[in-house]
């Protein structure tokens, strides 16, 4: 089964609002919310990640932006940031991408700086 079946709108939202529900089942509503949900929840989510990012590693800066202006990060200041190694970074997106068949990676030109 496909990631994108394997949830619905109203079945990941009541997943987000759940007060004492399991983390890694959060996450994954929440991932299922940023690819497949309606635009207003997308939006909202990527600025509360953004925020949650910058609270939690100030250091880390995006070394570009994608074309529609998400952060795009260095592999090995992302690594240096969560004490492991770029290949388990790389494994992590590799496995994602593979997942959710949409790539993230960046495979070719340079991102733009904002």
């Amino acid at each position: 089964m496909d990631f994108k079946d394997e949830w619905d709108l109203e079945t990941a939202l009541k997943i987000l609002e759940h007060k004492t529900v399991d983390s890694k089942l959060w996450a994954e509503a929440a991932e299922w919310l940023i690819l497949y949900g309606p635009p207003e929840i997308k939006k909202l989510l990527l600025e509360a990640s953004a925020h949650a990012t910058a609270s939690s590693f100030p250091e880390l800066q995006p070394s570009g932006y994608s074309p529609d202006g998400q952060p795009m990060y260095d592999i090995n200041s992302l690594a240096q940031q969560l004490g492991t190694s770029e290949d388990e970074i790389l494994r992590i997106i590799e496995e994602k991408e593979k997942r959710h068949k949409k790539y993230s990676l960046f495979r070719g030109r340079p991102a733009t700086t904002h």
